[in-house]
């Protein structure tokens, strides 16, 4: 199988790109190099949340574990993402209770809640260095989503019992979040942010503590399905009992069943230098996250340096934008043009993965292989509960599993060879409107 081509078009092997997160990482792992043949109970293939707390949890649960990614530990998307831990899946949940029965929409609920705790969980418990912040604000671009807003946070209250939730006005909003542009929206306590690729590296020491091998630097070229499967790369192979795919974006043709439903799209972060006490609070008063109700979402929040760190943007080819700065520094003064003096110092980009539905692809490819992808943007939380939810499926409790199993989410027309045209061509129009 040739190489995966996502895996290597935009970034240096084995190296993390020169991002904020890189840049003020608390400590990087050296990890081996798969080489000649292993043997283990589980393989798990790609080192982000997924993985990484997959690896953990099946430590934890005595299987003898062996992780392998391509480059380096949290490495894709994860040590790359906006840091948001979100409440929910990542489609509201009144949305959900349209798409889904009542039972599997509360089910639903119930374990992204679990997923959300967890993180905080394992920060505490393993002290991890991540600057975890209370907070998230979504703030709507238009008024007429006010009102939404209202019965959402109401929804979440009076039937799920969540109390962390509230309406904000438009005139506390523009207080809130220092710039005119938006109207109201919701302010949630329990959701917050935190900084990803130190927690990926955290994920990382804790399943390491837990018994679990970790390999860099070891590109999964194929695998073959049996008992026991073979997973190869070019300086080894490794027998395991059963496959975890915990590639999101990048699984390229490994599966091609996940292929099918989940699509690889690029998002781009830019941060500031470093500015003044006072103007992050003017930037953002309560240093909560925040992110915007546009299709294509505007998502920021201030660095424990004071720096603004604004996402923003997609792309579908395989390629990066040339000038990532540029790209998203337009976004960000659309919404803060206080900011068009301060210097951009980091620009990158990073490959999510999305599903039609945009609910999580969670699959059985056989009686010893399983995934879990497609986070659509929520992967902090989800994603590692994904990673506990497959360890309990490999020791034979599927019922979480099952459940985000049971979600829709239909493969993309044409499969995997027009899904992204004809998303870039849905997404687009989105775009646009958004503007109108």
């Amino acid at each position: 199988m040739q190489s995966n081509r996502l895996l290597h078009i935009n970034d240096q092997p084995g190296c993390y790109p020169e991002s904020w997160y890189a840049a003020t990482v608390d400590g990087i792992l050296e990890l081996e190099q798969l080489q000649g043949e292993e043997a283990c109970d589980v393989a798990v293939i790609g080192g982000g949340f997924t993985g990484l707390s997959a690896a953990l949890h099946l430590g934890e649960r005595g299987y003898k574990v062996c992780l392998l990614d391509a480059h380096r530990i949290g490495w894709g998307a994860s040590g790359r993402n906006g840091g948001q831990v979100g409440t929910g899946q990542r489609v509201s949940q009144d949305d959900l209770e349209k798409a889904v029965d009542p039972g599997l929409a509360r089910a639903a609920w119930d374990i992204a809640e679990e997923a959300k705790a967890l993180v905080k969980y394992l920060i505490e418990r393993h002290k991890i260095p991540c600057d975890y912040q209370a907070g998230a604000i979504h703030a709507n671009h238009r008024h007429r989503y006010d009102r939404q807003s209202e019965r959402f946070a109401a929804l979440l209250n009076e039937k799920y019992d969540y109390g962390d939730i509230r309406y904000v006005s438009p005139d506390e909003m523009q207080m809130l979040v220092g710039c005119v542009g938006y109207h109201g929206g919701t302010l949630d306590v329990g959701a917050g942010h935190l900084h990803p690729l130190n927690y990926a590296l955290g994920l990382g020491r804790a399943a390491i503590a837990a018994g679990a091998r970790l390999f860099e630097r070891s590109e999964v070229s194929r695998v073959d399905k049996g008992e026991p499967a073979v997973v190869h790369t070019a300086q080894g192979r490794l027998k395991a009992r059963y496959v975890i795919y915990a590639c999101n974006g990048y699984v390229g043709q490994l599966e091609r069943n996940i292929g099918r439903h989940v699509m690889p799209i690029n998002n781009y972060i830019i941060a500031t230098e470093p500015l003044s006490d006072d103007t992050t609070r003017q930037l953002i008063a309560n240093n909560a996250c925040v992110s915007d109700s546009r299709f294509v979402v505007n998502y920021f929040r201030c660095s424990a340096d004071n720096r603004m760190l604004f996402g923003g943007g997609e792309s579908y080819g395989y390629r990066f934008p040339k000038d990532i700065k540029g790209f998203v520094r337009k976004a960000m003064l659309e919404i803060y043009p206080s900011l068009k003096n301060a210097r951009i110092d980091f620009g990158w980009g990073g490959t999510l993965a999305i599903t039609m539905s945009r609910l999580p692809y969670f699959q059985r490819h056989g009686p010893n292989v399983l995934s879990a992808s497609g986070y659509s943007g929520s992967g902090v939380a989800l994603a590692t509960g994904a990673g506990a939810m497959l360890a309990e499926a490999v020791d034979g409790l599927a019922t979480r599993f099952d459940v985000i199993n049971r979600l829709p989410t239909p493969g993309f027309p044409g499969g995997g060879a027009f899904r992204s045209p004809l998303l870039a061509l849905a997404l687009t129009w989105y775009a646009l409107r958004d503007r109108l």
